[in-house]
């Protein structure tokens, strides 16, 4: 090789691992452009001064410079550390790699910095290597013991990370669409039990008032809402006042059925939880809940068990395990919550947990934790309670936790379908919301053997051996919703909606249908006998009986109810009423049905009613009518012994004569033996 050539290269290697300062010696033929270069390099820094959440801002007037003089370990340090606290983390990794070959001694920070963006990058050996060096660097001291545990904990989650991303979960993640996601920070997304509406919080520039929140450089929070319509969601809308102000408004919690919304507000610098109730179409003025559940410091997060009695949210008081834990708050029989409870040091960690969401089933808690074992940052974990419990919190693993904060998770009463907000250089803006579809496990392979018979003589026989079809494990509930209305008017009712354990005999839980559109939603987890019970003054109750094993797989089912009117000749069928096989004797399961009939006639003091037995068409006529008849006295007798008068009261025993479906199926035969109750007179 050239003499000349090797000496250039030579050079040329120096120059390239040689820092430059910005200083007129270095640039003398350029005195214009190093002005220009200090002007922008000073905008960079008067950001940076003004704190983390202004080092965004930094990056363009970093970059003018950089371009002027690429090589200097400062300014490429400046360069690194402030994409650190973007929205494109990983662009960090060049220019801290850079100011590193520059000058190794460029900042004490350098090491640290670096293996927190190999740590984001998923590099994890690269990491450890660089949170190691950083370790060695650091004097053992007590003002420094905080800061080594700190580090020795990110180095865990990278080997934590390692083993999470040899086996990943089987999902889809994908961006919900621009018709919610903007250029702006879209996050915190909450859903009703069937996905059908999303509200979320957003800092777009038409938030109410328009103002900047100076602490973050972004428009102030207003919470968004979108509905599904065929299978897509609907442009978001600013739900607008009393919700929306000014200030920050910002979701935290969504009832199963939509009806019921928890919305943070800041209050002087401590953050609390509100509640607002849908009316119609219209929300109610937020509403501070109690000093069981807000005190002077700070809660994040809520939500809403699906029978509406148990509150879980996240708060940093100071009586906690850690720097932020679950609490729970049960309603009490007036309708109060009750003291705080702290869910215990399975769920919480010395660290902070955050994002709590308790699903649909009633036992299935989702949160973040940084405590656990994570792979950096938060990650979003699962514990079920059961036998008194809460298991022990199981990651949800990668690709639904990353190396990043992965916080406020929400799922669907399916199982299937998750929410949750994350930053992605691809996405539309600062954050964005996406939904994780859990596939479960993998198929087996499927298998096709070919055999050639006799040398080809014979056609092949072939043998295909086909794949179990891929279950998906679903949560095990059934999600009952559907529209309740005036049976002759058809227009929507505002009904109350009892859940009763018939077991147990207790009412569970209690809602009214949405007024404007009747619209009702109950959440029935597996291994209950339901007792459903539709009431409104004025009207006949309509009862409907689920009895759902502990084995039964998720289903949704809509059941639109017509309500009648207390008049004369209308009659409902009493789901509600069991009696012992082939014979009269009512059984403990029916009371609450029969005490709600009861209150019927004791609210409408002149009703007279007539029961009615039915069976289907198996046995003899004359015994079937017989049996009828004698379970219709059951039930009168029932009525007469709670204090009702003989003479309001009819039985009678109609045998198979009056069917209402065919006697063909079990299906069939099961709703013709029924109780029944008619309106004589009122």
């Amino acid at each position: 090789m050239n003499k000349l050539l090797i000496i250039s290269i030579f050079i040329t290697s120096i120059s390239i691992g040689q820092n430059v300062d910005f200083v007129k010696e270095n640039f003398k033929d350029n005195k214009d452009g190093l002005k220009e270069a200090k002007k922008n390099m000073d905008e960079g820094d008067r950001f940076m001064d003004q704190g983390t959440v202004f080092f965004k801002q930094a990056i363009a007037p970093f970059l003018l410079a950089n371009n002027f003089n690429p090589n200097n370990a400062i300014l490429n340090f400046r360069l690194g550390e402030c994409y650190l606290y973007s929205n494109n983390k990983i662009k960090s990794i060049p220019y801290l790699e850079k100011a590193l070959s520059l000058n190794p001694s460029v900042d004490v920070q350098i090491h640290y910095l670096l293996g927190k963006a190999y740590h984001l990058d998923k590099q994890w050996d690269k990491a450890i290597e660089e949170f190691k060096i950083f370790q060695k660097q650091l004097p053992v001291s007590k003002e420094n013991k905080e800061t080594l545990e700190a580090v020795s904990k990110q180095i865990e989650e990278c080997l934590t990370g390692k083993e999470l991303v040899k086996t990943p979960v089987r999902v889809f993640i994908d961006n919900v669409g621009n018709a919610i996601n903007t250029e702006y920070s879209d996050y915190g997304p909450v859903i009703t039990a069937d996905e059908s509406v999303m509200m979320f919080t957003s800092r777009r520039n038409t938030t109410t008032g328009g103002s900047i929140d100076q602490f973050t450089n972004e428009y102030m929070e207003d919470i968004y809402v979108s509905t599904k319509v065929n299978g897509k969601w609907s442009p978001a809308q600013n739900i607008g006042p009393p919700i929306n102000t000014k200030r920050h408004d910002a979701t935290m919690g969504l009832s199963a059925d939509g009806q019921l919304l928890y919305v943070y507000l800041d209050d002087k610098g401590d953050g609390n939880i509100y509640e607002c109730n849908l009316v119609g179409t219209t929300w109610s003025k937020p509403e501070k809940l109690n000093k069981n559940v807000n005190t002077d410091f700070h809660e994040s997060s809520a939500s809403l068990s699906s029978d509406g009695k148990t509150l879980y949210f996240v708060s940093d008081r100071t009586d906690g395990l850690g720097d932020r834990d679950i609490w729970m708050s049960q309603k009490d029989e007036k309708g109060k919550w009750g003291k705080s409870v702290n869910l215990g040091p399975t769920i919480n960690t010395r660290y902070g947990e955050e994002g709590v969401f308790i699903h649909p089933d009633g036992k299935t808690l989702y949160f973040s934790s940084q405590g656990h074992k994570t792979m950096g940052g938060y990650d979003i974990f699962k514990s079920v309670f059961e036998n008194g419990k809460w298991s022990e919190p199981v990651n949800l693993g990668y690709p639904v936790n990353t190396p990043d904060d992965d916080v406020f998770f929400v799922m669907a009463a399916n199982g299937r379908h998750g929410y949750y907000s994350s930053f992605n250089a691809e996405g539309f803006g600062e954050k964005d919301i996406y939904m994780i579809t859990f596939l479960g496990a993998e198929k087996p392979m499927v298998l096709n053997n070919e055999d050639n018979l006799l040398g080809s003589v014979a056609a092949p026989v072939k043998e295909d051996v086909i794949a179990p079809s891929l279950t998906i494990k679903e949560a095990q509930l059934t999600i009952l919703k559907g529209v309740i209305t005036d049976e002759k008017t058809t227009l929507p009712l505002d009904a109350t909606i009892e859940l009763v354990d018939n077991q147990k005999n207790t009412v569970i839980a209690s809602f009214v249908s949405n007024s404007s559109t009747g619209k009702y939603l109950v959440s029935l987890p597996a291994g209950k006998n339901y007792g459903i019970a539709v009431k409104k003054d004025g009207y006949l109750f309509h009862s409907e009986n689920f009895d759902i094993p502990q084995t039964a797989a998720f289903q949704e089912v809509t059941k639109d109810v017509a309500l009648k009117s207390l008049a004369v000749g209308n009659k409902i069928v009493l789901n509600n009423i069991f009696f012992d096989f082939d014979k009269s004797t009512l059984r403990s399961e029916s009371t609450n049905e029969l005490e709600r009939l009861v209150k019927l006639m004791n609210d409408n003091a002149t009703l007279k009613i007539e029961i009615s037995g039915h069976t289907d068409s198996k046995g003899a006529a004359e015994y079937n009518k017989t049996l009828s008849q004698n379970r219709a006295k059951a039930v009168v007798d029932y009525l007469v012994k709670a204090g009702i008068k003989t003479e309001r009261l009819t039985f009678i025993g109609y045998g198979k004569e009056q069917p209402v479906a065919t006697n063909e199926t079990d299906e069939g035969r099961q709703l013709n033996r029924r109780t029944e109750f008619k309106v004589l007179s009122k």
